[in-house]
């Protein structure tokens, strides 16, 4: 009778056992890959921080049955050789999920040595969570069964951009600066093509290029885009490139427009003060004075917990993302997990959003923050201490930057 009772017991726990996640208790490694030295590392340390942070409160909140993640930093440099020596380094250590966004070369690279890694050694196959890197090739003629962006390319950014300036009939003189890389060839290239398609009227009085990294005075380019007439800047610029753009701009007293993509950087709000409000203004994922309760908590415990802000949404969604696909999967496999997340809907803090299975290219919501004093309409926090925050000036839908694809993506044999 005992004996026949041990023998279900024994039954039961087996199929307890066999019923539950293969990856129950894992800690499944993320490797940060990105610039942690040299003249933009603030920017990639402040990443690395907030992913940490969102992997903390995510761990804390998922099930016994969850797996738990780790992230292990690695200095790329910003340099695609360097990023491609550590992913190395972070395959050989068993790391199956790597993440990066400071750069869109850096990005090239790692896409083009993930592919390489899957085909020659399938079972070190590893996915790739891009959380800044805004290149469009890296979601069409390039793009990789093994990379999902989780943040909008530069072309779904100029098309809300250039939406916005359709209403803005005192915007008559653009100047394009960007810097000279993939990335910034690609903004002037989209900002001309889609200004020339919604507003023919906008005359394009400057088109430059800087070398990355390497200005440590933009008082020419200042002296030259004052010259030009123009209204209005359209900057892809980022790190020192853009806190020293700034910088000048403010020191000479330019005041007309600047439209980018990364003003709300680690570092750069401190530089705008009071000569960026009503004119300086950044396209992104979203923005701290959002209209968003759920990431508005976020921001205000990270903020409260080491006095910075909170500005990567991107990595809460990646790994949010990540950890409900290995659910669905039961599975911390890159690929079973791959093949989850493409074409996943998800409902995130900034609404529902989707990853198109067709690019693996995140459709979400866009938001357009300006520059503004504090306790102003939509200003309820403001940026490094300043005493000015970014108000939520535009929210567009989904469907209004999106993109099509001429993605034709290889995935790997079932």
């Amino acid at each position: 009778m005992n004996f026949a009772r041990t023998l279900r017991r024994l039954a039961w726990l087996a199929l307890a056992v066999s019923a539950a996640p293969a990856f129950a208790g894992e800690v499944v490694k993320i490797g940060f890959i990105d610039v942690l030295s040299g003249p933009f590392a603030l920017a990639g340390e402040g990443s690395l921080k907030q992913l940490r942070e969102v992997v903390l409160q995510l761990n804390s909140k998922s099930g016994s049955t969850d797996p738990k993640f780790e992230v292990v930093p690695f200095d790329g440099k910003g340099t695609p050789q360097e990023s491609v020596t550590v992913l190395k380094a972070a395959t050989d250590q068993g790391i199956r999920y790597v993440t990066q966004g400071g750069g869109s070369g850096v990005a090239f690279a790692l896409v083009d040595a993930l592919n390489k890694l899957a085909e020659r050694e399938p079972e070190k196959a590893t996915l790739y969570l891009n959380y800044a890197a805004m290149d469009p090739g890296l979601t069409n003629d390039r793009c990789s069964f093994w990379h999902f962006r989780f943040y909008p390319s530069s072309e779904m950014k100029i098309e809300a951009l250039t939406t916005y300036m359709m209403k803005r009939p005192d915007i008559k003189k653009v100047y394009l600066l960007n810097q000279n890389y993939t990335h910034g060839q690609q903004v002037s290239k989209a900002a001309k093509d889609y200004l020339a398609r919604k507003r023919p009227d906008i005359q394009i009085v400057g088109d430059d290029f800087v070398p990355i990294a390497q200005v440590r005075d933009f008082a020419p380019y200042i002296a030259k885009i004052k010259g030009s007439g123009a209204d209005t800047v359209i900057t892809s610029n980022w790190g020192s490139d853009l806190t020293l753009l700034f910088k000048s701009a403010r020191d000479f007293g330019l005041n007309i427009n600047f439209y980018t993509m990364n003003a709300n950087n680690p570092g750069t709000p401190a530089q705008m003060g009071p000569w960026g409000e009503g004119k300086v203004g950044v396209l992104w994922n979203w923005g701290h004075n959002a209209p968003t309760p759920e990431l508005e908590k976020v921001y205000v415990a990270y903020k409260q917990k080491y006095n910075e802000d909170f500005i990567f949404a991107a990595h809460w969604n990646s790994m949010n993302m990540l950890l409900a696909a290995m659910r669905q999967a039961k599975s911390s496999d890159p690929k079973k997990v791959a093949l989850v997340l493409e074409g996943m809907k998800y409902k995130s803090p900034i609404g529902e959003v989707e990853m198109r299975k067709t690019d693996h290219q995140l459709q979400a919501p866009l938001f357009l923050g300006i520059w503004a004093k504090q306790g102003s309409p939509g200003v309820k926090y403001d940026a490094e201490g300043t005493g000015y925050g970014f108000r939520s000036e535009v929210v567009w839908d989904s469907y209004v930057s999106s993109q099509p694809t001429s993605c034709q993506m290889k995935r790997p044999a079932s």
